[in-house]
């Protein structure tokens, strides 16, 4: 998602009250007492907490508590599992029928119908919505015309999109795509009630869902507090009240509060406590193999980093960095070094491939300084790698690889870190194209498919594709891919793509990231599901 980024809360007010009332709806679906709410390290979402708009980590945390759509993950496995779906039938993977399950309602009430769902795609899909997840919608028919590549939208709905009845809708997809029906596990997809639309500006600043919470009030800076919703009608309801989201711009002080009893739960232990976590926590720390891959992306909109030779540049920074040396020394074996461009959860049937990377992601600093001179050294003298500083493991591994990248080079301000203050301003100026060199991006997959690691992140003009590359062999291969009804043969072919990847070096690969938290004694059935979001509706309190 989530690795990127992506109008904003009460923009320039400091607090935005969301009141609970406005929330919940009628018939007890208030929230529950007090007595049983946890606290969790947060950050404050980049934008409005609108489902199509949101593709980073924190505002993906709250959706996914208060929304549920026709798929979800399993918490376990990551597996796509039937939620509001009753079936979704098929003849040709291009046309489906889709039946929503009886029963749902939206906290304030009203029903979840079809049409919930098909009035939130053709708002995401709407290039004048402006939404950034507009192209997940990209296969559904008629995209061309709701939201073209150039000039205005001449049809305000998708085409491909048709209502039946209460509980039945179809979707035609303008291109054959099989694994369509996993990917509407992922937020972008959620249904919306009507006060979304009516009301836009009301319901931004009171969300109604259909999730297990509720949201209460939010104060930006400080924290979300959600309540459990009573009335809450789906399978997985909340084992606890209610959830107050923290919001801390340095990990070490939530890892401090939690140690004071001040937090009930971190789910991102910084790197300087690592080495102290299992005996400060006990049982009670988590480190858990996650769909989260580091990389270091580059801005091909800048056109140093878009010139023949260019690729030699970035192939030998990526042998510059010495992976396994970081990853033990810093991350204490909760890293571990990437050999190609998706994660070990995917499994190799899945289309995870440990040294699809090869020679390009091995320590070579000879090989390394041959090629980045041969490439024509480094854009303006000097490599300066941005990253957001209110996560206090980031600054620790980028001076790490720029020391490795240094020592290569054998020029020990050759690479430097690019430090801003916080995920948001970091964000920000990522969608302004602001940056002058490589920059932090880490990638947590929206569903778990090959396809979720390669096609946002590299496919031209994608939702997360930040640096701009664009590659037509790369694109035609991703649409050849998700043609093929042979799911082995569609992994294949996607890894045909990401050697594509590989060749032009289109991004570093630096590591496998695991989940790791650390809770208190008040808590238990505490768990991270395989996205590293802790499973907040299953933990108890007391």
């Amino acid at each position: 998602m989530r690795g990127a980024g992506h109008a904003r809360w009460a923009a320039g007010a400091m607090v935005t009250a969301l009141a609970a009332t406005a929330c919940g709806g009628g018939g007890g679906s208030g929230s529950g007492t007090t007595g049983a709410v946890l606290s969790s390290s947060w950050g404050d979402p980049q934008n409005p907490l609108e489902p199509a708009n949101t593709n980073e980590v924190q505002g993906g945390k709250v959706l996914d508590m208060i929304f549920r759509g026709l798929k979800r993950y399993d918490p376990k496995t990551g597996a796509a599992q039937n939620m509001l779906a009753e079936k979704i039938d098929t003849p040709d993977s291009q046309n489906f029928t889709i039946t929503v399950k009886d029963g749902w309602t939206f906290s304030n009430g009203e029903k979840v119908t079809a049409k919930s769902f098909v009035d939130a795609w053709n708002y995401g899909a709407s290039l004048r919505n402006n939404q950034k997840n507009a192209y997940f919608f990209g296969y559904i028919q008629g995209y061309d015309k709701v939201h073209p590549a150039t000039g205005s939208q001449s049809a305000d709905t998708l085409s491909g999109l048709k209502v039946v009845n209460d509980r039945t809708f179809t979707v035609k997809l303008n291109q054959k795509f099989s694994s369509f029906p996993d990917t509407l596990g992922y937020v972008a997809f959620a249904p919306l009630p009507q006060s979304f639309f009516s009301d836009h500006a009301g319901w931004l600043q009171r969300p109604v869902g259909n999730g297990p919470y509720m949201i209460q009030s939010y104060t930006k800076g400080a924290q979300m507090a959600l309540g459990k919703w009573n009335g809450y009608p789906g399978p997985d309801k909340a084992q606890n009240d209610g959830v107050t989201l923290k919001v801390y711009t340095d990990s070490d002080t939530a890892y401090t509060d939690l140690l004071a009893g001040n937090l009930d739960l971190v789910d991102d232990v910084p790197a300087s406590q690592l080495k102290n976590v299992k005996n400060d926590l006990g049982n009670r720390y988590i480190n858990t193999p996650a769909g989260i891959i580091q990389t270091l992306a580059f801005p091909y909109y800048d056109k140093a980093w878009d010139k023949s030779g260019s690729e030699k540049v970035r192939t030998g920074l990526s042998m510059a960095i010495n992976r396994k040396q970081i990853t033990d020394t810093i991350f204490q074996k909760t890293r571990t070094p990437a050999g190609d461009w998706t994660s070990p959860v995917l499994g190799v049937e899945g289309g995870f491939k440990e040294d699809l990377c090869g020679s390009a992601c091995d320590y070579d600093p000879a090989q390394a300084k041959k090629l980045i001179q041969e490439g024509g050294g480094l854009p303006g003298g000097q490599l300066k790698i941005t990253y957001n500083a209110d996560t206090g493991s980031h600054r620790t591994w980028v001076d790490a690889v720029c020391n490795s990248i240094n020592n290569a080079l054998g020029n020990d301000k050759a690479c430097v870190g690019n430090p801003v203050g916080t995920f948001a301003d970091f964000r920000n100026q990522i969608g302004q194209h602001k940056m002058s060199g490589p920059f932090r991006a880490g990638w947590q997959m929206d569903y778990p498919l090959i396809q979720n690691f390669l096609q946002p992140l590299y496919y031209t003009n994608a939702s997360s594709n930040d640096g701009k590359w664009s590659n037509k062999q790369f694109d035609q291969l991703v649409d050849q891919a998700n043609a093929e009804t042979d799911t082995a043969k569609a992994v294949q072919t996607f890894q045909k793509a990401e050697e594509v990847v590989r060749d032009n070096m289109a991004a570093i690969p630096l590591w496998y990231q695991n989940g790791s938290a650390g809770y208190s004694e008040r808590l238990s059935d505490v768990a991270l599901n395989p996205f590293s979001v802790p499973v907040y509706n299953e933990i108890k309190v007391g």
